[in-house]
């Protein structure tokens, strides 16, 4: 089972969406057309920890237009009793920001205007939200995800460190950043009887509905969960957050349906963000450059309501040669939001580390950064032993290095300057798994001669659906015009979530399979298609499940020139050039838009996403998108996406991977790798701000 002779994959075809969403006539999950509709707003504490002892909704239930007011002390008892689906289910105040009653209205305006008049009061305790490598309640997770072990020891690292000729001990920082799709988090919950509908943005239709019907001790069958058009996700809307709940509550108390939307400022609090990292990376190796040793202990935070364990020093498991190793995590629980999946979870902190660090033992060696990473290249999976499916990174090295011109670059750190501007060139490696997952899917021949494809994934944006429609023409070997494909609806054929770059190798390989069955039923049955036409299914759980154990990732190389004002400390990154290898690419234009974003929050990351935690009220102090900051069109200059010509059969049955997140990874290192190499100067915490290079 393989895609041979392709025509349509590798096409780069405008998404077939497209007109639907720039006419407006594309629908999600707030615009639905639902008679009788209500709305809800939640009230959130304004303290980081204690309990809720009062509710006042007198002033609000006084309101016309106001339904009802919500709390711990009215609202539906549920079949969870904890963890962050558990709304209203105890007094108990976990975070500043938690959902501690709602009101639901005829309106939206009067919905907020009553929010606003709720009183509550709390018995308060002192909060602790200060992550710290030294906090006095750090343990060590079970598993860090997505079930990786937490940490790892190979040979005898303190050992080869002290004997290693040249060294790299520095910690590095990064603090919590934060998810802002363009779509905030919308959900409107509709009951009939005993059966709950959920339009919901979500990037894992089946995920949404298999936790809140263990949520509301209910069948999963009983809940339906529809996601046709998602604008963005970032990993904010792998599961079900507190608003989801909100609404089916909402919903089932007032026996109408009830809409739901998340504000920027609520996003900060309601929909999870990147943990804050604090990470030793110790390098050692001999004057040659060759690794000897390489050490990556991660602290983060998770926490006191549920456990996120985010895999940051796995990547660091598998990227480069050395006899010795050692990644390790660490968790404080805190009375913060709990942290969730962003872009690249793991790997975009944890190689922002290890790359710049790898940086500083290149200019400790003398060695080009590029050479340095070359001599380091490991024949097989340093952690497991196992071959790679494909490893073209020296590769995308040679490739990347070739377009930037960095042949010929002075190594000397403040060397180059261009009238005010000093002027500096970095480059890190990028890499990410290229998992699947178990996937079915369904394919109906019309009678008219066209196809429809039906399965239970999420587009959030990437060209799912125009991927998806490509392989299905070429296994059809029909023109991909006469393919529709069906999805974001948790009735279809159960598919997977959208994230972890694994959509299209998942899907795809499910799609792949019913439509080559479809075309061998057609071939061998001749005759015209009956009335109801002729369908197949497919399943992948067994394939899956038999693939020959292989280390697959995909891989890439960047290469930033970045520019300081000498006087201000002002950064701008004029140039970035990303080289990657990500086996077969299928669609040529949306693989680029998804890579070339990836880049842009990388950018973002090094110069600007910050969340500032103020640990006097417990809350980020800046939640909201004027003081977040985030990387606009200005501040991405010229930015060139390549990759090498890879198809990787041994990968999936597609030979491509994923390539949402790759291209986040690394870039933030190349970012400030270029900075140091312009100023001389070393930011080791994240963001690369104006004060910390006039320092």
């Amino acid at each position: 089972m393989t895609l041979a002779g392709a025509r349509s994959v590798g096409a780069a075809l405008d998404r077939v969406e497209a007109r639907e969403k720039v006419t407006g006539a594309a629908v999600y999950a707030y615009e639905h057309p639902v008679a009788d509709v209500a709305y809800a707003a939640p009230v959130q504490a304004t303290v980081a920890k204690g309990s809720v002892r009062s509710v006042d909704g007198a002033a609000a239930l006084a309101l016309p237009g106001v339904l009802a007011v919500l709390s711990h002390g009215n609202a539906p008892k549920l079949a969870v009793a904890e963890g962050e689906l558990a709304l209203f289910q105890s007094d108990r105040v976990a975070y500043r920001g938690q959902i501690v009653a709602a009101v639901v209205a005829d309106t939206l305006e009067t919905a907020r205007e009553a929010e606003r008049l709720v009183r509550v009061g709390y018995a308060v305790q002192a909060h602790d939200v200060e992550l710290r490598a030294d906090h006095p309640r750090l343990y060590r997770p079970p598993r860090v995800f997505p079930n990786q072990r937490t940490d790892t020891d190979q040979g005898d690292v303190d050992a080869a460190l002290a004997l290693a000729e040249v060294t790299v001990d520095q910690t590095y920082r990064t603090p919590a950043q934060h998810n802002h799709p363009m779509e905030p988090h919308a959900t409107l919950a509709s009951w009939d009887g005993d059966e709950l509908t959920l339009y919901d943005s979500t990037q894992a239709p089946e995920r949404v509905r298999d936790m809140v019907a263990e949520a509301l001790g209910v069948a999963p069958e009983r809940v339906r969960v529809v996601s046709r058009h998602v604008g963005g996700g970032f990993g904010a809307k792998l599961a079900p957050r507190p608003p989801v709940m909100l609404a089916a509550i909402a919903a089932l108390v007032v026996g109408r349906p009830v809409k739901v939307a998340v504000t920027r400022q609520q996003m900060f609090a309601l929909t999870g963000y990147r943990t804050p990292t604090i990470q030793r990376v110790r390098l050692g190796a001999g004057r040659d450059g060759r690794l000897t040793a390489i050490a990556h202990e991660v602290v983060e935070q998770t926490s006191t309501l549920a456990e996120f364990a985010e895999q940051t020093a796995v990547a660091t498991r598998m990227l480069y040669a050395a006899p010795n190793r050692r990644t390790s995590h660490r968790l404080a629980a805190l009375d913060v939001p709990t942290p969730s999946w962003m872009r690249a979870p793991g790997e975009c902190p944890g190689m922002y580390a290890l790359e710049s660090a790898m940086d500083e033992l290149a200019a400790a060696c003398g060695l080009d950064p590029v050479e340095l990473r070359v001599r380091n290249e490991p024949a097989l999976d340093p952690e497991t032993g196992q071959p790679f499916s494909s490893r073209n990174l020296l590769a995308c090295l040679r490739e990347g290095a070739a377009r930037f011109g960095w042949a010929g670059r002075d190594p000397t750190p403040g060397a180059r300057r261009d009238g005010r501007w000093l002027v500096g060139s970095g480059m890190a490696v990028s890499t990410y798994p290229g998992r699947r997952r178990p996937a079915q899917a369904a394919a109906l021949a019309e009678p008219g001669g066209g196809y429809l494809v039906r399965l239970a994934a999420a587009d959030i944006g990437t060209g799912a659906r125009t991927a998806l429609a490509q392989v299905a023409a070429d296994a059809l070997g029909a023109p991909v015009e006469r393919v529709r494909v069906e999805l974001g609806d948790s009735s279809l054929p159960p598919a997977g979530p959208a994230g972890g770059s694994m959509g299209t190798t998942s899907w795809g390989s499910a799609v792949l399979k019913a439509c080559q069955r479809l075309r061998e039923l057609l071939d061998g049955r001749g005759g015209p298609v009956p009335p109801e036409g002729l369908q197949v299914h497919a399943d992948t759980a067994e394939d899956v499940a038999a693939e020959p154990p292989l280390a697959r990732y995909a891989f890439g190389a960047q290469f930033v020139e970045a520019r300081v004002d000498a006087d201000t400390g002002e950064v701008r990154v004029p140039r970035l050039v990303g080289v990657f290898a990500a086996g077969r690419i299928v669609n040529p234009k949306t693989a680029r838009s998804q890579l070339a974003g990836g880049m842009t929050m990388g950018v973002s990351m090094a110069l600007h996403e910050e969340g500032v935690m103020d640990p006097r009220f417990g809350d980020f102090a800046n939640h909201d998108l004027a003081g977040y900051h985030l990387a606009a069109c200005a501040d991405v200059g010229d930015l060139e996406v390549a990759w090498i010509d890879e198809d990787d059969p041994r990968a999936n049955p597609l030979g491509a991977k994923g390539v949402g997140e790759l291209g986040i990874v690394g870039t933030a290192a190349a970012v400030a790798n270029a900075v140091h190499h312009a100023t001389g100067v070393r930011v080791r915490d994240l963001p690369i701000r104006l004060d910390k290079l006039l320092r």
